[in-house]
Formats: C-alpha cells, structure tokens, sequence
C-alpha cells in the first residue's frame, strides 16, 4: 500500500473559525444597541453589565464611573500587589448628529466620522429627549439620510462622478408634509445635537464564517473582552489581576479609556478594536501597505507605543497553541485604545489586538468570525502563559523592567 502523503501543517485550516449560534447572537446583541458617543449606557449598562454579573465570581467587582458609562470586571479588587492586566473594548458608535432644522422640514445634520457618500438612502435612528422632561430619551424610526432628493436635482459633475457630496448636503428625511414642517418637527423634541445612528443590525454573510451590518467598529472589541472575562471566570487565574473594561468616547479621541484607566493604572494594557483588511482594500496596492487580510487570524500591532515583550509573549502563546496572527505596523500612534497609558500619562506596558475587516465606518463594515475567536483565544493564552510564568509564581512587573529589547546585543545575521 502506498504511503499516505503528507502535508505541512496550515495553522489557518485547524483554527476553528465557526462561531456557535448563542455566540454569534451574543454578539449580534451587543454590535445592535444603541450607544452612540457620550450615550453608551445601551451597550455597556443594558448588555454588558449584566453578563458581567452573571459570569463573576462573588469576590470580583463591578467598577462604574461618575462622568462615562464606561465599566470594569475586576477580578481582584483593590489587590495593588498583583500585577493588573487591562482589556479595553469601547463601546461607542460613531454617529451623526441633528445641526439645523429649515422651514421645508428637513433636518441637517453632522456626518461626523462618516464619508458623506456611505450614508445615502439608509435607514436611521434619531434619539431626542422629551422637552417636557430633559433627559427622557424617545426613539423616531422610519426615516432616511439624503442629499441631492434626485439625479434631476443635481449638478452634471455629480451624475458622472466628477463631483461627491458633501457634508453640509446631508439631511434627514422625515416624509413630514403639510402645514409648517418645521414646527411640527420642533413639537418632536428634536433639537440641535440629538444623535443618529445605523439602523442596521449583523447578519449572517454569504461567503462561509462571515458576517456584515454596522457598528463591527467596536461592538466587536466589547465581545471579545465579555468572551475573555467568560474564559476566566470558568478557569480564574492565580497570579494576575484582570481588568475586563468597556470603555467610552473613544471615536472622538479615546477619552474613555484614557480617563478610566488613569484611575486604576493598570501594568498591562491589551486594546481592543478593529482592524482593515488592506489586502481587499480597492486602491489600496500603490500605496503598499503591510499585508492584512479577513479570515487570515488576529492582529496584533507593533510600533508606536506597543511594547515589543508584550507582543512577544503574545506571539509565542498564539503559536503555541496554533492561533493565526497576522502583524500589523502603526507610526507615532495605535489608533486605538492601546494608547490609553499614554494619553492619561503613566507607565504601562501596551499593545493593540484587532480583527480585519472590510468597509470600515459604513453601514455594512464585514467580518470573519475566525478572526474574532483567535483575538478572543489568543489574549486568553497569553494571560495564562503569564500565569504560569516563573515557576508558577506569575509574570512580575521587574520581569517588563529587565526585559526591554537590547539590539546592541543581538547576532549578526549570516548569509
């Protein structure tokens, strides 16, 4: 009988990607709660903060905030002796924001980080408080983000491509008609800075462990941190303190994370956020970026702030265990909330975790599930590698101090 051949083994094919269906659903409830900038109490306090007191152990604390609905899972409340690890999700959705209300009863609003383009004809969400009662928010559903009204409305640069929109076109349609538009969209309650979102929950894509919809950007940071904090509570570590943190505001400068982890400063940073797929991005290939691709595994990111034995611990915990990563590269700045030590100003070792996907800031941002468990797993398995590091004894602080990289001590390279 002939010998059965034999094949170098692919990390990619033996990671399980396919994500179960409670999973997935977990996720899709926490990517579809409202929780645009400076109101992400939907997500963090309506989703989060439940798991989190279903899951923890009775010693573990909840840590809320006075100026953010930003959260906290902590394992070992108060403990300053064990070395602390912090995984930060944020749980603001970049949103737009009402500016203007004319006579003809269209709204104008602010596109804030979106590209003008991505938001025309999609459903939204307008929240407004009741004037009669500040701070008793209502929803208005059925209406649409538009610019031109019509091709007939346009100018020739715009129906050839030759000319975009831009941001001060943007309107909200409310269909309203009649006597005084404007007035009756006032009675409403709608007002100037009232936010707006995507209406426009995940769903399962076509191509195999896919998904699409709005707001992956960072509802996936969020699970992934809930899934970690899972993982733990059923095997708790011996040696390490974790911080399993939802943060805020961090679309508009990462000021969440800076804040709340400048209270308990924290010695090991993980952020968490979403990643581009530059291998599928159109345009992209003159530019050259480093090479990242959906379904391929995790991120992580080197450069900037991010500390190299961090990452290489990291590294070597996914390799031990088989866990695809993928190595990204930033300049002067993560772009996420890895830099949240930084920004609040104290000393922390740090780096950023993330997941490729595609469309990034639209209504239909795509993701892989594969991507997303090996964050999850890989995180998982560089926390118990640290665990278990010194005999037993756990990672030490003095063990980030003395193992800064010396490149006036490495070896020649021979050819």
């Amino acid at each position: 009988m002939a010998a059965k051949k034999t094949t170098k083994k692919d990390s990619s094919k033996t990671w399980n990607q396919s994500m179960p269906k409670a999973q997935f659903e977990f996720m899709r409830e926490i990517l579809a709660a409202p929780s645009p900038i400076g109101l992400e109490g939907a997500m963090s306090y309506g989703v989060l903060k439940p798991a989190f007191e279903k899951l923890k152990a009775k010693d573990w604390e909840i840590h809320q905030f006075k100026g953010n609905a930003s959260l906290i899972l902590d394992t070992d409340p108060g403990n300053e002796d064990k070395i602390s690890v912090m995984v930060i999700g944020h749980a603001d959705k970049i949103r737009m924001q009402v500016r203007h209300i004319s006579d003809d009863g269209k709204i104008w609003v602010n596109s804030d980080s979106f590209i003008p383009c991505v938001l025309i004809g999609h459903e939204v969400s307008l929240f407004s408080q009741d004037p009669k009662k500040p701070g008793n928010y209502r929803v208005i559903e059925g209406g649409t983000i538009e610019a031109l009204g019509a091709i007939h409305f346009s100018e020739p640069a715009q129906r050839t491509g030759d000319k975009g929109i831009s941001p001060e076109m943007l309107y909200l349609e409310l269909q309203m008609h009649g006597e005084k538009p404007k007035k009756q969209i006032e009675e409403l309650g709608i007002k100037a800075g009232d936010p707006i979102i995507f209406n426009r929950p995940i769903k399962r894509g076509f191509s195999e462990d896919t998904f699409y919809g709005a707001y992956l950007d960072n509802g996936l940071g969020c699970f992934t941190v809930a899934e970690l904090a899972k993982l733990i509570a059923e095997n708790p570590l011996k040696n390490i303190r974790m911080l399993f943190t939802i943060a805020t505001h961090e679309e508009i400068g990462r000021f969440g994370a800076a804040a709340i982890a400048g209270e308990l400063k924290p010695d090991v940073i993980f952020g968490v956020d979403v990643n581009h797929d530059y291998d599928a991005a159109p345009g992209m290939s003159s530019r050259r970026p480093n090479s990242l691709s959906m379904g391929k595994g995790c991120t992580i990111t080197t450069g900037a702030i991010t500390s190299d034995y961090l990452n290489a611990l990291f590294e070597q915990a996914c390799l031990d265990s088989d866990i695809p990563v993928q190595r990204d590269m930033s300049g002067r700045d993560t772009g996420t909330d890895a830099m949240a030590a930084a920004l609040a100003g104290f000393d922390s070792a740090a780096t950023s975790i993330g997941f490729p996907i595609r469309n990034m800031h639209t209504i239909s941002e795509t993701g892989h599930t594969g991507d997303v468990l090996a964050a999850i797993h890989g995180i998982e398995a560089t926390v118990r590698k640290m665990d278990e590091m010194n005999r037993g004894k756990g990672i030490t602080r003095d063990d980030f101090k003395n193992n800064h990289v010396r490149l006036d001590q490495v070896k020649p390279l021979k050819g």
